[in-house]
């Protein structure tokens, strides 16, 4: 694969995430993901990646993606993320908290033609939901939860 597919995927995925920051139009997404990606939670297509965020938009109205990390290697690019949201609408089955939610997370995407096809997800659920109220602190075992480390600064 050349350095220029690399970067060019590279840059996609960037573009994907800071997409995620704007509350406009997420029509573009038909340009970066392609129409038979299939997600973590089986989502499709474009449209299926638009609905999962549009949910956690809908959710977490102001919504903001800071990439942490950004690694490439052959059709495969590596992101590392936090995000931080106020809980301002239900999720899922979650009434809204009004609380304020900070997610680390990471994916690797899988890109064909400068399209996303497929992608691997990770995220802090369990801090999620206990930030919300979901879940007892420490995940019901007492005591503080340890601080997350400090987060890298995207170069």
């Amino acid at each position: 694969m050349s350095d220029q597919t690399r970067e060019k995927n590279t840059q996609n995925v960037v573009t994907l995430f800071e997409s995620f920051n704007s509350g406009g139009d997420l029509g573009h997404l038909d340009d970066l993901i392609a129409p038979d990606y299939v997600g973590p939670q089986g989502d499709k297509g474009p449209d299926g990646f638009r609905k999962v965020i549009m949910g956690l938009r809908t959710a977490f109205p102001d919504i903001h993606y800071t990439i942490d990390d950004v690694l490439a290697d052959g059709d495969r690019v590596a992101i590392r993320w936090h995000w931080t949201g106020t809980h301002k609408a239900q999720f899922r089955v979650i009434p809204a908290t009004g609380k304020t939610v900070t997610n680390p997370g990471l994916a690797i995407f899988r890109l064909a033609d400068g399209k996303v096809v497929s992608a691997a997800l990770e995220t802090d659920r369990l801090g999620f939901l206990e930030q919300i109220g979901a879940v007892p602190p420490n995940g019901g075992f007492g005591g503080p939860r340890p601080p997350s480390p400090p987060q890298a600064a995207h170069q």
